[in-house]
């Protein structure tokens, strides 16, 4: 089967569904900053929330309709009068407003927890859409529970509210239980049964199926697929915005569908969000997560250094991540030591290629992770060039303007400076760039506890640019400042020496 409308159309519900996920509650400002990012993103709705779940919900939604013109504004309501008039309240100032209705169909939600009769769910699910199509230019219904409902029902329900004036359809795995096959099957005989109707889909990722379920339904014909950034949302998560739109846009050949989503956005996007709900990705995660372009492995290593397609299906910048990270570690060849040392300064014979690289693995296996210092104190001497940290010191407090002083040592002199910023890691920063007379870009900035208790190793990676070349730096300590600005310092190496190779 064919299908004419090339284009799958993207709904974001980090703001309503994504943010139902523990932890990931946002206030009305938060929405709006996100909302904007997802603008820029290219998705073609944004659900901004359940208006009358609250009072800020309800304002969340509002100020969101009132800003975002080139996209179109969702908000969520059950099909009760009284949700339908709120929602469509806070949709009012939306240039193009989308009310979104539900009702569960499945014979457990309805006996369970509705406690009403298929006949009396018809008819409520076709006032309901009725009343939202008299408040806004566009509705859509959602059968909750679709997956476990009887096709016959779900059928009558679905053409009943396409006739009061729903044009999207959506029928949710709610709880991730279908199989892709079973999924397609029903959403490719609602194409035939339903041909004048948007066919939606909204997976849950119980099983780990959600991106699955939502590409199967793609080939059965579904044009609108409901997801959300980082995969975030109820129990297990959603289908992850950004999997689905690189795996059409990676696989279009054979899939014959694409989106409108600025894909070199996700990963600023993703990053957008977990800085709002301090709820980082796993870092296997794929496309976004930290792991997701990186590589230890030696015989990776050395197909990535000889052509990134090798192990590599989208370049890291298609996603909007900076560049591949080659881990040193345990399982890497003299191929990755070498390009990380060059990037700091330092060119090796052979031989002591070889034996630097056989020390980087003994090392590995006593302490599993290499980082820059780790990599030079290997070395019979440092790169002379290479500024490195002598000592810094804070001062901050709740109620104090945070102050630095840092000394470094920079082409064989000792430089020091102080500096005060918006925290004491912002003030340790801007003193290392006096002291060094610098001023570059910080582009990206990660840490991560590489190991437990109140004493954790704090593993930090920093991106920086310095007159137009981007490096990376790396480094640990218990001291998460100590090990930023060791971090920071090692990038800045790696841009001194790519640009005096560059000269």
């Amino acid at each position: 089967m064919t299908f004419p409308n090339p284009f799958v159309t993207i709904f974001d519900t980090t703001l309503r569904d994504g943010e139902q996920s523990p932890g990931c509650s946002m206030n009305p400002g938060e929405k709006l900053r996100l909302a904007r990012q997802l603008e820029r993103l290219g998705v073609d709705v944004i659900e901004a929330g359940f208006p009358i779940a609250s009072v800020a919900e309800a304002q969340a939604v509002e100020r969101i309709s009132g800003e975002i013109r080139t996209v179109r504004v969702a908000a969520l309501a059950r099909c009760k009068p009284k949700d339908i008039e709120v929602a469509g309240k806070a949709l009012r100032g939306a240039a193009r407003p989308v009310l979104h209705t539900f009702l569960a169909t499945s014979a457990i939600h309805l006996r369970d927890k509705l406690k009403i009769t298929a006949a009396e769910a018809l008819v409520q699910a076709r006032e309901g859409v009725a009343l939202a199509r008299s408040l806004a230019s566009e509705v859509e219904f959602s059968a909750e529970d679709a997956s476990r409902t009887d096709y016959t029902y779900l059928l009558e329900v679905l053409r009943a509210v396409h006739e009061a004036g729903a044009r999207v359809l959506n029928v949710p795995d709610t709880v991730g239980y279908s199989l892709p096959h079973e999924y397609a099957e029903m959403v490719a005989k609602l194409v035939r049964d339903i041909p004048t109707a948007v066919i939606s889909v909204h997976c849950h990722n119980d099983l780990g199926l959600a991106v699955a379920n939502s590409l199967a339904a793609i080939g059965a014909g579904a044009r609108q697929v409901e997801c959300t950034i980082n995969g975030i949302g109820e129990r297990a998560g959603n289908t992850s915005l950004e999997e689905i739109v690189m795996a059409l846009k990676v696989r279009r050949e054979t899939l014959g569908v694409e989106t409108r989503v600025k894909t070199e956005l996700l990963a600023p996007t993703s990053a957008e969000l977990s800085t709002v709900t301090g709820v980082w990705p796993q870092p296997n995660k794929a496309i976004v997560g930290r792991n997701a372009f990186a590589h230890e492995a030696g015989i990776h290593q050395h197909g990535i250094l000889a052509n990134p397609l090798t192990y590599e299906i989208m370049t890291p910048a298609s996603v909007g991540v900076g560049e591949t990270l080659l881990v040193l570690g345990k399982h890497s060849g003299r191929h990755a030591v070498e390009k990380r040392l060059r990037g700091l300064g330092v060119t090796l014979t052979v031989a002591q290629l070889e034996d630097v690289t056989t020390r980087v693995k003994e090392l590995a296996d006593r302490k599993k992770f290499v980082y820059d210092d780790d990599l030079l104190s290997l070395l019979d001497h440092h790169a002379e060039r290479r500024p490195t940290l002598i000592r810094y010191q804070t001062l901050s407090g709740n109620d104090v303007i945070p102050t630095a002083t840092v000394e470094v040592e920079a082409h064989g002199q000792r430089r020091t400076a102080s500096a005060v910023g918006n925290g004491p890691l912002d003030a340790a920063l801007k003193a290392t760039d006096a002291a060094l007379g610098l001023s570059l870009e910080l582009l990206d900035w990660h840490t991560r506890a590489v190991s437990s208790g109140k004493d954790a190793l704090a593993e930090v990676t920093v991106r920086v640019r310095h007159r137009d070349q981007e490096t990376v730096g790396q480094a640990a300590s218990t001291d998460s400042i100590e090990a930023s600005l060791k971090a920071y310092l090692s990038a800045i190496g790696a841009a001194e020496r790519a640009i005096e190779v560059a000269a």
